[in-house]
Formats: structure tokens, sequence, C-alpha cells
């Protein structure tokens, strides 16, 4: 008894790790999926019907060449279960008409496990359309870059097709096995192109008489950000349900490509659009990429952030956005409302400290008269008031008014300021007349005028004549 509930536990223990574990990797059969096509490329006529059939142990799921995405409706799938005892996946694949366009890779995948999967190359002849791709008028581009080949690519319907690669106006590229190769499915690929593969050059086939081209402008790409700068030059501060707009400029080389990406706040909100636009110039190109959020929040603030990457070379540029609830004015004294100064100082600054938004309007006045009219020593910078080459007449009453008109704030401070003079005696001012003689027990009145703010103290010294050519020490 004792062995036979053990082996139930062991059972149900087994069952309980077992459950809802991914299938294990496994090496046999159906591993990948399996097509019912040996070869790994097909051939078909224009029109013909293609039917692949993929078998496996999962869910099945298939990839389509780019021609096909556009053409869903020509596409059938059937998913059905299959095998002896059911057990199998099967997924029946068919399309029809085929075109050349569908020409191209089709891949049998788990759905579950992408990576497992199996191919077949399917070729759509059409005499009328030796190249997959259809060209418009203009020609292609195609960029060189730093360390990658270059893919002119002209890949074809026919995996016989004869097809050459020409440099305007009329110079033929061979290819040669080694730098220049030529893959029906690809393209001709240059594996280590030079300046010699900029320029226009074409892919061309000749079917039933008939020759076929495909242009491509190849361009060999800069990797080169010479600045990057946003509309703004410091921090941003807006209103609850105002629209913020910031313009992310970049200036690179000719030729660059850049990647523009923002990152903000609310970016999961996609409250915000963004615009592009790129301009030619002479000897550089400027991107623009304009971010715009029409009704702002508070969750709205914070740092914006603008990355640019060109290749390996990365910049960015960034601002802080502070969204307030509503408009305000705080004003207060720096310092205190008595403030003190000296005559003959070469400037001083009246500033409170002031925060507004918006941006308020600002008035100075003293005692009671704008300020700058007053006299032309006086001026406005930013909220504060600078007087130059201080003076006496220059101490008074200030008042400070601030102002939002649209908003109807309006707030006013005002302070004292005081001017201090040093102590001068006006006699001093003047030449020393002689005294002359006086009679001796006679009384004279000797003259002190003397000015300065505060008041000052006035002490008189007397200095008696030498003794004995002796300089006498003064008596107070």
């Amino acid at each position: 008894m004792t062995c036979f509930l053990l082996f139930i536990l062991c059972g149900l223990s087994s069952g309980a790790l077992g459950k809802g574990k991914e299938p294990k990797e496994q090496k046999g059969k159906f591993s990948v999926p399996a097509l019912d096509v040996k070869d790994q490329q097909l051939v078909l006529e224009a029109n013909q019907t293609l039917t692949l059939n993929c078998r496996g142990r999962w869910e099945l799921s298939w990839a389509f060449p780019v021609g096909v995405a556009k053409d869903q409706e020509s596409v059938k799938v059937v998913e059905s279960r299959c095998g002896k005892r059911r057990q199998q996946f099967c997924s029946l694949l068919t399309l029809t008409p085929a075109r050349a366009q569908h020409t191209g890779s089709f891949r049998c995948r788990y759905r579950h496990r992408p990576q497992r999967q199996s191919p077949v190359y399917v070729y759509v002849t059409d005499s009328r359309q030796p190249f997959v791709e259809l060209q418009l008028r203009s020609p292609d581009v195609v960029y060189i870059k730093e360390r990658e080949p270059l893919v002119f690519p002209c890949r074809v319907t026919n995996p016989n097709a004869s097809v050459s690669l020409v440099k305007y106006p009329d110079q033929p590229l061979v290819p040669d096995h080694r730098n220049i190769v030529w893959n029906s499915r690809q393209g001709f690929v240059v594996r280590r192109p030079s300046f010699i593969f900029v320029g226009l050059f074409s892919c061309q086939a000749t079917v039933d008489g008939v020759k076929h081209t495909s242009k491509y402008l190849a361009i060999r790409l800069v990797n080169k950000i010479t600045a990057v700068y946003l509309n703004a030059s410091g921090p941003v501060q807006a209103l609850q349900g105002e629209t913020l707009s910031l313009n992310c400029t970049v200036t690179a080389e000719l030729n660059s490509r850049v990647s523009i990406i923002w990152s903000y706040p609310a970016q999961a909100n996609d409250s915000a659009s963004i615009t592009r636009r790129i301009e030619k110039r002479r000897s550089h190109t400027l991107f623009y990429s304009v971010l715009s959020i029409p009704r702002l929040q508070r969750s709205d603030r914070g740092l914006y952030t603008c990355h640019v990457t060109s290749g390996p070379q990365s910049r960015q540029a960034n601002v802080s956005v502070t969204v307030y609830d509503r408009p305000f004015i705080r004003l207060k004294p720096r310092h205190g409302v008595v403030l003190e100064t000296h005559a003959g100082q070469k400037s001083y600054r009246l500033s409170p400290k002031l925060r507004a938004f918006p941006g308020p309007e600002v008035i100075w006045l003293k005692d009671g008269m704008a300020a700058a009219e007053r006299c032309s020593r006086y001026h406005v910078d930013g909220s504060s008031l600078v007087i130059r080459d201080v003076a006496e007449e220059d101490a008074g009453k200030y008042t400070m008014l601030v102002g939002i008109q649209e908003h109807g704030l309006y707030q006013n401070l005002t302070l004292s300021l005081v001017v201090n003079v040093s102590p001068q005696i006006g006699e001093k001012a003047v030449s020393v007349q002689d005294p002359g003689t006086v009679q001796r027990g006679s009384r004279q009145a000797l003259h002190c005028t003397s000015h300065a703010v505060p008041p000052p103290q006035v002490q008189w010294l007397w200095y008696p004549c030498p003794s004995k050519g002796l300089l006498a020490t003064p008596r107070a």
C-alpha cells in the first residue's frame, strides 16, 4: 500500500512539474517545420498557383516576401491538425495567381519560436517583368556605408536571367566574384565599395529583344553632426492648457542620414505630435523635428530631450519644462525695505526678489515719478533698477510696479534708499587766509562749516605755537 501511494505521489509531482512548460528543445523529427518541397527554390510561371504544405510539432505561421504583404487577397492559409493521432500541426498556403512581385522567400515557422523555420525561395518568372521591384521614373537611392557592402537590389524573377551592371553613361562593370558579385536573389553586391561607386548606375536585362532597366543613385553616407540645438535657449515655462512647441534643429554634412528621437515625461500618453522636415543647403543639410503638445497638463512638466544619431555619432539637446496651474506674481524685498549705499559709488542695483508667470511688465518710480524719465543715470535692467554714479540726491523712495495685464494681476513694493555722504569741511575748499594779528585778550570767532550723511560730529583741536623750535602737542 505504501509503495502504491509513493507511486501516485511521484506521478502527480512529475505531472505538476511538467505542466505549463515550454516544449523541450528536440533535435529529432520536426525540430523545425517540414515543407512538402525537396528543393530550396521553386520556379513558377506568372499566373500559376503556388501551393506549399507545412507540418510541425507546434502551431505554425508564415513569413512572406514584401510583395505578397501588399496583396493579401491572393493568399489563403488553412490550418489543421494532422498525423496518425492528430498530434501534429499542418498549414496549407495557397497563392493564386502568382505574380512577378511575389518572388522571394516564403518561410514556415513555429509561432512561439519563429527562429525555427524552413524557407523556400520562389521565382515567379514573367518575360515582361524581369526585375522583381517595379521602378518609377526616378532612380532609387542606395547608400554607401562605412565597412558595409553596397547592394544594387535588382533581384530578378528568373534565376537564369542575364543581368549587367552599368555606370552612367556607358561603363559596364563585370562581376569578378570577389568584389563585385551577382546574386539573383539580391542583385549586384559590391563587397568593398570605393569612391568609383558613387554616381548613377543601372541594372540591365534583355528579354525577347526588349531591354529592361532599373536605375540606382549611389550616395556615400557621411556621419558627421555639426550642431544640435533647440528653439528654447533656457528653461521653458507655460500655463496648463497652453500649447507647447519645441523645435530640434540638426546641422549635418551633405549626404548625412540623421535619426531624431524625442524623450519626454508623458511619452506613454501619445499626447504629442512630431513633424519632420529636411532642408538642403549648398554646404550642409538641416534636419528639423518639431514636437507639439496641444493642451499641456501638470504631468507634462519635466525634461525634454532630443536624441540625434548619425551612424556611430550621437548627440543630444534638452530643456526643462515647467507647467503652472495659474498665473502668479511673487514680490518681496531681498535685503529689507531700507537700503544703504555711498555717494560716489560707480553703480548700485535695486533688485527685489521677483517670481512671476507669464513674464510681467515692470515699472520703477522714484518719489512717485518714473525713474527713467527723472534722471538719465537711472537704467532698468530686466526687473532691476541700476543707478550709475551714485549721488546724494539719489536718496529717496523707490517703488517697483509689477503687472500682468492680460490676467489682471498687479503688485508693488516700495524701498527706501539712504545715500551716505562722507564728511566734508567747507573751509577746506577755499584758500587759507592769513588771519593777521589780533589784540591780546580780544574775543575772536572761528567758523567750521561741515556736511555729511548722517550728520557729522565736529571736534575742535588747539595747536599752540611752537616753543623753542619744537612742535607742541595739540590740546583739545
